[in-house]
């Protein structure tokens, strides 16, 4: 399944949270393809980021992911960097956005 989220970067934090990308630790990658992510991209726009993920079963990894300790420390420290972050919660396992058109 194709699924596209929104999170918001600080404007004062987005050389960090760019810098913090390109070390995203092996451990976490692992676990997020293990937790059936095959592919996730992140496009920036200013402060907006708009993720696109395909996966298994997203709500399956969201719980997967959340009590995970790489993944715990990860979101902790992508908070700190994030105005609208990705939410771990069930609660957020219905936070994708709506497909609206496709051609």
């Amino acid at each position: 399944m194709r699924v596209a989220l929104h999170t918001k970067v600080r404007a004062d934090r987005v050389k960090e949270y760019e810098a913090a990308h390109r070390e995203v630790p092996e451990e976490l990658t692992a676990a997020i393809r293990a937790a059936g992510v095959s592919e996730w991209t992140i496009w920036r726009s200013g402060t907006d980021l708009f993720h696109v993920l395909e996966v298994e079963d997203y709500q399956a990894m969201i719980a997967e992911l959340d009590k995970l300790p790489v993944n715990i420390a990860w979101q902790a420290r992508m908070a700190d960097l994030l105005d609208v972050v990705h939410d771990y919660s069930a609660q957020g396992a219905d936070a994708s956005l709506p497909v609206v058109w496709e051609l």
